[in-house]
């Protein structure tokens, strides 16, 4: 899948997915730039793709349309918005803190919001593409994660309403509802005691139909997306696409 010239901006890219599509984009033809809040190691993983990095907050305003403003400027222009960062704090839901569901909030929905307005001003008047980061949570809920659930839930509505409001400027918006191994995950499961890894790998084995364990970056992933960014999907918009083996059963 070629990406020959398309100019993509790419927040969340300091770690897990994105960090992975900063990696992979640039082999694939595009100019990217990175966006995060982290600038160590976010620099260093564009500048070892051959992409630009640019720090950014995605629940501040001020800071979105600033590095948004100057992503567009450094790309001469945007083909495509893709939004990863968000944060997944776990734990009952009669247990979660006032503070916790507004950190999560602000950052998964609220940063969905900002970045995709920021990018609207650059794609309104040539047509371009979004693609928000879901989750399966956001569908169907997930216990002991019910901030994020209803973080991402909100993503999914609003990727369906304004897919359907901006479609007349020529612009997709389309949602991701990824299941992808990560660094992350690696932490997760390095907490586990044995026996809890035991339940969980036993767990997952049923969950996701195709191969019973999270898929991978480069394998699984990538190509999904390099073809969600291209041209070649031009006539999809307001969908959730699951990229998770089988596990979210979309209707």
């Amino acid at each position: 899948m070629s990406l020959t010239g398309r100019r993509v901006v790419i927040t969340g890219g300091a770690s897990g997915m994105g960090a992975g599509l900063v990696r992979a984009f640039p082999l694939l033809g595009a100019r990217v730039v990175s966006l995060d809040l982290a600038q160590d190691p976010g620099e260093t993983i564009a500048k070892e793709a051959g992409a630009t990095f640019v720090a950014a907050d995605v629940a501040d305003p001020d800071s979105v349309k600033a590095a948004v403003d100057t992503a567009v400027s450094l790309l001469g222009g945007l083909d495509v918005l893709i939004h990863a960062a968000g944060i997944a704090p776990g734990g009952p839901a009669e247990s979660i803190t006032l503070a916790t569901w507004t950190k999560v909030m602000s950052t998964n929905a609220t940063g969905t919001f900002l970045t995709n307005q920021a990018a609207f001003e650059h794609l309104k008047l040539s047509g371009g593409q979004i693609l928000n980061f879901t989750s399966a949570a956001g569908v169907q809920g997930l216990p002991n994660k019910a901030a994020y659930s209803a973080s991402k839930g909100a993503v999914v509505a609003w990727t369906r309403t304004v897919a359907r409001e901006w479609a007349q400027f020529g612009i997709t918006v389309n949602a991701i509802a990824p299941a992808i191994w990560t660094p992350m995950y690696d932490t997760t499961r390095a907490s586990m005691t044995p026996e809890q890894l035991a339940a969980h790998d036993e767990f997952m084995a049923t969950a996701i139909p195709l191969g019973g364990k999270l898929g991978d970056v480069d394998e699984h992933f990538v190509p999904v997306m390099a073809f969600l960014s291209s041209n070649g999907s031009r006539f999809m918009t307001g969908q959730v696409f699951p990229v998770d083996g089988g596990t979210l059963a979309m209707r």
